[in-house]
C-alpha cells in the first residue's frame, strides 16, 4: 500500500528537493485569500460525505492541475515554481494544495482506482500531535518536508488533533503498469477525466473565488511516460 518514491516515480523527488519554495509560495496563497479557497465538497460534490462537517472544521483544497491533467492558470500563476516542477513530473493526474482544520477529521474513505498513486509533500505541519494518515492497517505522521507515497483506493483516514492546521501538496499521478494497459489509462484520464469530471471542478473552483465561468483553465502538457 505504500510504495518506494524512487522505483515508482523518481521524478516526484525534484518536489522533495524544493519544498522550502513550494511551502513559501501556498504561503503566499494562504495569507492573501485562505477564505476564498473552497472546501473539498464546494468543488467535487461527490466527497460531501468525507469533507463536509457540521462543526466549522474545514478540508479545503487549492486546486493546480485537475485530472486531465487541466492547469488552472489563475492559480498556477500564484504559485509558478510549484507549477513548472508539477509540469515535468510524467504521467501527473492532478495536483493540489489540501489544507485541514485543526481537529479535523477526514473520514474513512477510498479512492476510487487503482490506476494511480497518491504522493503527499508535508509543507505546514504541527509539532504537536502532528496529524496522522492511517492506511488500511498502517499510520503515516506526517513531517515538513518528508513525502510519501500511497495506493489510496485502500481504505484511509485523517486525524488533525493538533490546534494548528496541516497543509500538504498532494500528487496524484499513474501508477507504474505494462506500456498497454498504461497508454489506455492515460487516454482516460486525457480524455473522459478532462471532459467528465475537470470541467465541472474547474468551474465550481472558480466560481468560489469569483473568477468567472471557467475562462483560464487550460490542458496540461500531451507528454506522458
Amino acid at each position: 500500500m505504500f510504495y518506494d518514491i524512487d522505483a515508482s516515480c523518481p521524478s516526484l523527488r525534484r518536489l522533495d528537493e524544493s519544498w522550502p519554495i513550494i511551502r513559501r509560495e501556498l504561503a503566499g496563497v494562504l495569507g492573501a485569500s485562505r477564505k476564498n479557497i473552497p472546501r473539498y465538497h464546494e468543488i467535487d460534490p461527490v466527497n460531501r460525505r468525507i469533507s463536509e462537517s457540521d462543526d466549522g472544521r474545514d478540508w479545503k483544497v487549492f486546486m493546480l492541475y485537475a485530472p486531465g491533467p487541466v492547469e488552472l492558470v489563475e492559480n498556477t500563476s500564484r504559485c509558478p515554481e510549484t507549477a513548472r516542477l508539477l509540469s515535468g513530473i510524467p504521467d501527473l493526474i492532478q495536483a493540489f494544495f489540501s489544507i485541514l482544520d485543526p481537529h479535523k477529521h477526514i473520514k474513512p474513505h477510498r479512492g476510487p482506482t487503482k490506476t494511480m498513486l497518491r504522493y503527499h509533500l508535508g509543507l505546514m505541519v504541527p509539532e504537536s500531535s502532528p496529524p496522522t494518515m492511517r492506511v488500511k492497517d498502517r499510520h503515516y505522521q506526517w513531517a515538513e518536508g518528508e513525502s510519501v507515497l500511497f495506493d489510496d483506493s485502500w481504505e484511509h483516514e485523517v486525524i488533525n488533533e493538533s490546534d494548528e492546521s496541516r497543509a500538504v501538496l498532494i500528487v496524484d499521478v499513474i501508477r507504474p503498469l505494462p506500456i498497454a494497459p498504461h497508454l489506455l489509462v492515460w487516454g482516460l484520464n486525457r480524455y473522459l477525466a478532462r471532459q467528465f469530471y475537470s470541467r465541472g471542478v474547474v468551474r465550481r473552483a472558480r466560481k468560489i473565488a469569483g473568477g468567472g465561468d471557467g475562462a483560464g483553465q487550460q490542458p496540461a502538457s500531451d507528454a506522458h511516460g
